[in-house]
């Protein structure tokens, strides 16, 4: 007889999988608080039930060990040992075939023949999770595709194109609203900016606050339609002290105006989830600003700003439609709860899944959770390097800012404000995976976009102001790719 740890290693399956097995009535004798198995009677009983529940090839023959005999030698091995494997031998049709009643009730007819299209060439190559992976991520662009043609004709056919070519370096001529307007749901996989403060530079000014806030609540709720289900916007902002220009405009009306406050009321209220505040310490002052003159008195001594927020936003779009199973591809799943605002969880219900709990419950999942879950985006193109991580390990994080004066004076970066890179690196590497779309709708000296490159993924940004920033452009692309790279352009 053999106890259960020799039996698991003989068969080379998991405990979950015997516990299964024993669920179907699998031979065993108790004893004590423990389970003992006839080896000859266990074989017996997988030949018997190779056709009786389990799908195709869920048991194979393997060749003998080379040490079998000694580890048995009370069996012959006229006895071919069997063995189970722990995974379906899933292919695309299996899965057309075995989805195909809760297919028939979730897609339309065209929906469905574009299903079967999109999977046609993929039928005979791939099998097992490559296969899920695949079905799954078909299905899922069908999902896509109805939510976003829910805009479609607002939609700009030649920026959509420009938007898909194979260039990973593109810029965008035009107001960021109009746009965005003009862009596919969805179609962003991450969204990283600073935007332009409220009346902090000659190329950016408003009558007052409120319009200001306005033109910026409008840019945000058409980016949240723009970026993608369960993605990320990261959003650099710091506090000004300037006139609301809302009760008066005297020099005595100037205030300090928590931008980062606003923001994020704005952004709440747009349907994005605020996640994380990050403070991002500009380093020692060195301005002589708030101190009145040496009156080193109660009441006129305040502290100069030098710091910035960098501020975390989730978009989650909640989507009930029922998504695959990403172990065994079945659309056999159960409504769970919400793991969190927006984010619907779903729970396989096919009791031939092979991952279920020792209470028989079945794979948890989201949309998100595959996301970040996706063992084959674990690449080395993906992985987060050890600096970065202990750099950004604290929610206050201290790099100084882009230093744009040369020692003659000079403007060197041909921006007023420019925006350090530690920022969009740091967002990149967190929150995209390689190869997919980053855009900065206020582009500047398209730091974002140059660092989105650098990294693998596809640097967009959008530049209102062409007249200024692209020669800008144009001359930091060439230096920092040394005329290697070549950047797209579309004029709105």
């Amino acid at each position: 007889m053999l106890t259960e740890k020799e039996l698991l290693d003989d068969l080379k399956i998991s405990r979950t999988t015997l516990w299964r097995l024993k669920k179907r009535g699998m031979p065993c004798i108790k004893v004590g608080s423990s389970y003992r198995y006839d080896r000859t009677n266990v074989l017996q009983w997988i030949d018997n039930n190779q056709d009786n529940g389990y799908p195709t090839d869920y048991f194979e023959n393997p060749t003998i060990s080379e040490n079998l005999e000694l580890q048995f030698p009370y069996n012959s091995q006229k006895l071919q040992p069997q063995k189970i494997k722990n995974n379906y031998k899933i292919t695309i049709p299996y899965l057309l075939k075995h989805n195909k009643e809760h297919l028939s009730k979730l897609l339309t007819i065209e929906e469905f023949n574009e299903l079967q299209i999109k999977l046609s060439k993929y039928v005979s190559d791939f099998q097992g999770n490559e296969a899920v992976k695949i079905f799954t991520e078909k299905y899922l662009s069908i999902l896509k595709k109805r939510y976003q043609n829910e805009y479609i004709e607002n939609c700009d056919i030649k920026l959509d194109k420009f938007l898909s070519s194979n260039n990973d370096l593109k810029v965008i001529w035009g107001n960021c609203l109009i746009a965005l307007r003009k862009m596919k749901s969805e179609s962003i996989h991450l969204m990283i900016t600073s935007p332009p403060y409220y009346n902090a530079r000659e190329y950016s000014q408003w009558e007052n606050l409120t319009s200001y806030l306005e033109d910026m609540r409008l840019i945000i709720r058409e980016s949240y339609r723009v970026l993608d289900n369960h993605r990320i916007w990261v959003f650099n902002v710091g506090d000004v002290f300037d006139n609301d220009n809302l009760k008066t405009k005297s020099v005595w009306g100037k205030r300090r105006l928590p931008l980062g406050a606003y923001f994020i009321k704005i952004f709440e209220e747009e349907g994005f989830e605020f996640v994380d505040d990050i403070i991002w310490d500009k380093g020692e002052v060195e301005s002589q600003r708030h101190k009145n003159g040496g009156i080193n008195y109660p009441f006129y001594q305040y502290p100069i700003n030098c710091y910035e927020h960098i501020l975390i936003f989730h978009k989650h779009r909640l989507d009930t439609s029922r998504i695959p199973c990403p172990i065994c591809g079945s659309l056999n799943v159960n409504g769970n709860t919400q793991s969190e605002i927006g984010i619907q969880s779903w729970e396989c219900k096919n009791d031939k899944c092979l991952e279920r709990s020792p209470h028989n419950r079945g794979k948890r999942f989201s949309l998100r959770s595959n996301m970040m879950q996706d063992m084959a985006k674990r690449t080395n193109e993906n992985e987060i390097d050890e600096f970065t991580l202990n750099k950004w390990r604290r929610d206050i994080v201290k790099f100084p800012p882009v230093i744009k004066i040369d020692h003659n004076g000079n403007n060197r970066v041909g921006h007023s404000a420019p925006f350090p890179k530690d920022i969009p690196e740091m967002a990149v590497k967190y929150f995209s995976y390689d190869g997919e779309n980053i855009l900065d709708p206020f582009a500047g000296s398209f730091t974002t976009a140059i660092a989105a490159k650098k990294l693998g993924r596809i640097g967009i940004g959008i530049e209102i102001n062409k007249t200024m920033f692209e020669s800008v452009i144009k001359k930091r692309v060439l230096e920092e790719f040394n005329g290697k790279t070549k950047l797209e352009e579309f004029s709105l």
